[in-house]
């Protein structure tokens, strides 16, 4: 796992996105066409608007995402597929995209709807972030597998993972929270060819450190990403402050 730090926010994800934009030209340029799979967290939306601006053919790509609330709708505030589509797919218009439906009325059938569509699209980037508990998606540290057979599941989100929405302005309390969301698994994310990691904010900065320095534990669920063949991890100032890295 490569580490790169910034001075601010914005400059990070402008030099996320030229890492990601290199992956998905290469991949049109070998293949006709790219599977990009993207994070939608708050943390991600200065990435998703730099990415916009770097030349690439969208029309030939098709896009996943990682993870969505069970039981909201796609107008909640919340929702991911209304944080993506307001922020990016509106925007580029890819040729394809494949969101997980957190209303879904049967769970199962939905799980399986979004794997046979998953493994038909092998990623060629993913575009990740990491939780203050260190999780990637929804792998909170007591529900991350890293031999998880599955590739999408329904997971109780812990209590940390729940304060961190509220505290980012996703939700008005904590009780408003879901208790349970969809995740793509851990072993699904590290099958995608390459991984760009972007990470902002001092609230993030004992997660950074663990990930760089800890031990490989589902306790800290990214420190998994050390393993990985291609992955770069983009930090601002705040989220590498406790790691010595620069």
């Amino acid at each position: 796992m490569k580490i790169r730090v910034f001075d601010e926010a914005r400059e990070m994800a402008d030099e996320a996105a030229n890492f990601v934009s290199k992956k998905i030209k290469d991949a049109i340029r070998e293949k006709g066409n790219a599977n990009i799979l993207l994070a939608t967290a708050g943390s991600q939306l200065l990435f998703l608007e730099a990415i916009q601006n770097k030349g690439i053919d969208w029309q030939k790509t098709t896009i996943f995402h990682l993870d969505e609330y069970k039981g909201i709708s796609e107008q909640h505030a919340a929702s991911f597929r209304k944080i993506l589509k307001e922020h990016i797919l509106n925007k580029i218009n890819p040729g394809a995209f494949y969101l997980i439906r957190g209303d879904a009325t049967n769970c199962e059938k939905e799980i399986a709807r979004y794997e046979k569509l998953f493994k038909a699209y092998p990623i060629d980037v993913a575009c990740i972030g990491i939780g203050e508990n260190g999780h990637i998606a929804f792998n909170d540290p007591h529900v991350a597998d890293f031999n998880d057979p599955k590739t999408l599941k329904v997971v109780e989100l812990d209590e940390t993972c729940r304060q961190q929405q509220v505290g980012e302005g996703w939700f008005s309390s904590f009780a408003d929270v879901p208790r349970e969301a969809f995740t793509l698994t851990i072993p699904a994310i590290l099958q995608s060819k390459s991984i760009s990691c972007v990470v902002s904010g001092s609230q993030k900065a004992d997660a950074v450190y663990k990930t760089i320095h800890g031990e490989i534990s589902t306790s800290c669920p990214a420190s998994i990403l050390r393993t990985h063949s291609d992955t770069i991890l983009f930090l601002d100032a705040g989220s590498a402050s406790k790691s010595n890295v620069d």
